[in-house]
């Protein structure tokens, strides 16, 4: 039977490195880092996510600088203020929250954003980097950053491992599998064109959930001993919560072995003859 621990240990360990790291450059140059998250909506999951990064802005000592656009902002209005941003002395690093409504051309935004303030990794000079060989970005996206660090924090070994990413999207699903592959994982994709996924899955020593369909993979397609980073976030009506909705992630609940990162409630399962945990 699976041991349940709680993964917000890790990130409390993240947030205590990050702000001894910020407040050593607060004292030794007399500047707060600054980080301008611009959200572009009130898309449910992405309106959650930018409440997280600018409540942990708040914990390290970062400097937020809110800029929230309404959803039918003009591409035009949208690139002023990403270039009004690049251009402001206090912010050092640019977060657009994506996606970005149909009617704005995504690239053209992502590659305005100077790329030295580029924190998401997502400009195209940054995901070209990932892509090949012996190349470093100055920046990893920060989802399929964070996967990997909960794995290698974890004692998860990923070299020689058979890997699956389940999901193919430019925020997650494909800086996620390069991660991978530049750490000398086996990595097979699967999406919604996929043939029998549960075949490739349940062959998987490492799972990155990140197809954004709830509950789409189930308990009895993981085989004992996987590790199981589930990063789908998706908002299910509920209206006993505040909000009147709660987030599940893409797999099911109710693995009965393995080390599982469920990231829409921040838990963990563990195995100890693969995770090596007590």
């Amino acid at each position: 039977m699976a041991q349940i621990i709680d993964g917000k240990a890790i990130a409390q360990s993240i947030h205590n490195e990050v702000a001894q790291d910020v407040s050593y450059l607060s004292q030794k140059y007399g500047k707060v880092p600054g980080l301008a998250v611009v959200i572009v909506g009130v898309k449910k999951d992405s309106q959650t996510y930018v409440r997280m990064k600018r409540k942990a802005c708040a914990e390290v000592g970062i400097k937020s600088i809110n800029v929230d656009l309404p959803g039918d902002v003009s591409e035009e209005n949208l690139l002023d203020a990403v270039l009004d941003l690049n251009a402001d002395p206090e912010v050092h690093g640019i977060l657009v929250q994506l996606p970005l409504p149909p009617h704005i051309n995504e690239e053209k935004i992502l590659s305005a954003i100077s790329i030295e303030k580029d924190v998401d990794g997502f400009h195209p000079l940054n995901i070209g980097k990932l892509a090949m060989k012996g190349r470093e970005p100055l920046f990893v996206p920060c989802t399929p950053k964070g996967c990997i660090e909960l794995l290698q924090r974890s004692g998860v070994s990923i070299s020689n491992k058979r890997a699956v990413v389940v999901g193919r999207s430019n925020i997650v699903g494909l800086p996620v599998a390069l991660l991978l592959i530049k750490l000398d994982a086996t990595v097979t994709m699967v999406h919604s064109k996929t043939p029998d996924p549960k075949s490739i899955i349940s062959e998987a020593d490492i799972i990155i959930a990140a197809a954004g369909q709830a509950n789409m993979i189930k308990a009895d397609w993981i085989k004992p001993g996987a590790a199981v980073i589930d990063v789908g976030t998706n908002a299910v009506d509920d209206p006993s919560r505040k909000l009147g909705y709660r987030l599940v992630g893409d797999v099911a609940w109710g693995m009965q072995g393995g080390c599982w990162m469920d990231h829409s409630s921040t838990r963990w399962s563990w195995t100890n003859d693969y995770c090596n945990a007590s």
